[in-house]
């Protein structure tokens, strides 16, 4: 019998000015993995969202420190997901006097 501590931090980030489509692109990558592999992978990758998620991982990691003491290898993520938020709306002029809507999506970040 061994005996594993089961300790967990979340972050939640809300009202990130992004697609989630672009941050789930990333976030499927690193979901399940360990805190050093998805460190590796989001410093690399080329995508505006890794900067966010990796700021996001940071944070997590840094409450989870604070309250226990763990080592960087026997991290790893639980969940990451991003979820929708509410959409701004703006309007595009088209031809023949018309309008077309455009969204600008809105993202909440849940990682544990």
């Amino acid at each position: 019998m061994t005996n594993l501590i089961n300790f967990e931090s979340s972050i939640r980030i809300r009202y990130v000015r992004i697609s989630p489509f672009k941050l789930r692109r990333v976030l499927n990558i690193i979901r399940g993995r360990n805190y050093i592999y998805a460190l590796l992978v989001l410093t690399y990758m080329p995508y505006k969202s890794c900067k966010i998620i990796l700021n996001a991982i940071n944070s997590a990691v840094s409450n989870l420190k604070m309250r226990s003491n763990v080592l960087n290898s026997k991290i790893f993520i639980a969940e990451a997901r991003a979820d929708c938020g509410n959409f701004l709306k703006r309007f595009r002029s088209h031809a023949q006097g018309r309008i077309f809507p455009i969204k600008k999506r809105v993202s909440h970040i849940i990682i544990v």
